[in-house]
This record gives C-alpha cells, structure tokens and sequence, in this order.
C-alpha cells in the first residue's frame, strides 16, 4: 500500500510540473500598436546605445500617450510627433559620439515570434512604430504601446509582494484533502 501511494504522488508530481512547463501563449489585444528597435549590430556597443535609446523613446512616447484612451487617438499622437523622436533620437547619438543613419516608420512591420517570462508571442505583421539604427542586422527590443503594457511591465518588476510556496507541500494538499 505504501508504494502505490507512493507512486500515485509522483505521478500526481510529474504531471504537475509538466503543466507548469506548458508553454502560455499571450495574444495581444488586435488593436494595438508595438514599438521596435533594431540595433545597428549584435556589438556590445551598439546594443547599449539601442538600449539608451529605447529608455529615452519610451519615456517620450508613453508621455505623450498618457492620456489616449483609444487607438485612433494614439495613431494621431504618434504619426504627428514622429520628427520630435527622430531629433530626439539624433539628440542621444550626438550625445553617445555615435554617427548613424536613423529609421523611423509608423505603419505595418513583421515581427518574429518571442518567447519572454514563459510566454510566446506570436510572429506576424503589426502595426508599430520601428526604429531601425544604421543597418538594423542587431537583436530588437519591442514592447506594446497601446494599450501600454510597457508600462505595465515595468511596474511588475518592481513589485516587493512575493510568496513562497513549497511544492509538495501544494500537491499534497491539493489532491490528498
């Protein structure tokens, strides 16, 4: 009797953690608007000023977008301030000493498919604001503007509200009570 109950728990354990594994899929809202960043190469400095630049963008768009609440309204905001971050763009390569040619395109681009915190994003064209630095061929960053889970994320990683929880112990009670 003791090893079928001990069997029964680690089958009862093995199944849970393959469905822990599972992969999550997360479908972003239809209509929505992404940013993309291309860096100009893979080379430690290059992804840095990506990086530089995607904190001076996003802060800039998601202010002037505070206030939308629908994605009309964000298109218009974002197709009449597209100079203002192209100069500011060009304000942080001054800045860096770095002289590269500069892209900036709001319409309908492909993105690949993304898997982040467990969660895959699908490959597809969507409507987005990219941002290509010099030739483009290094890794991108990407985000949702609208609505703005960019946002969202960051606030999540700051949180200080963590539980701890022991597995087996969850799985005892799960299924044993």
């Amino acid at each position: 009797m003791k090893r079928f109950i001990l069997i029964f728990l680690a089958l009862l354990v093995l199944v849970e953690v393959t469905k822990t594994y599972k992969e999550d899929y997360y479908i972003i809202p239809e209509e929505s608007i992404r940013i993309r960043i291309l860096a100009n190469s893979n080379s430690i400095e290059d992804q840095l000023i990506k990086k530089i630049v995607k904190t001076n963008i996003e802060l800039e768009v998601e202010n002037d977008l505070k206030d939308s609440k629908n994605i009309t309204t964000s298109r218009t905001i974002i197709n009449n301030n597209l100079s203002k971050y192209e100069k500011l763009i060009q304000n942080v390569l001054k800045n860096e000493n770095k002289n590269q040619e500069i892209n900036i395109d709001f319409g309908y681009h492909y993105f690949p498919e993304k898997k982040y915190k467990g969660v895959k994003y699908e490959a597809g064209e969507y409507e987005s604001l990219l941002i290509t630095l010099g030739e483009g061929k290094g890794d991108n960053w990407w985000c949702v503007l609208f609505p703005p889970i960019c946002s969202l994320e960051v606030e999540d990683e700051n949180t200080t509200d963590i539980e701890y929880t022991l597995f087996v112990k969850e799985m005892f009670e799960k299924y044993i009570k």
